[in-house]
């Protein structure tokens, strides 16, 4: 008798899935859309164009909350320069 008959099957492993940065346009338009101040809008926009342009500047394996530390880390040492 196999140690396999008994007892719950294995379960079969999914692949991965990579997060990736969704469509830039798509989700700069969906933050901007839910603001009504021009001021909000404006700064947003500018905050979000800076975003991308720093994120594209080098290629990156993911998106995800490190890498928007790393970000806001980085901002703040060339503007303090």
């Amino acid at each position: 008798m196999s140690r396999h008959g008994k007892g719950k099957s294995p379960t079969p492993k999914r692949p991965k899935t990579k997060l990736g940065l969704p469509d830039p346009d798509h989700s700069k338009s969906a933050v901007l859309d839910s603001l009504r101040s021009p001021e909000s809008k404006r700064g947003y926009r500018h905050a979000i164009d800076e975003f991308i342009q720093w994120y594209c500047s080098e290629p990156r394996l993911s998106f995800n909350k490190v890498v928007v530390t790393h970000c806001r880390c980085d901002r703040r040492n060339t503007h303090h320069r």
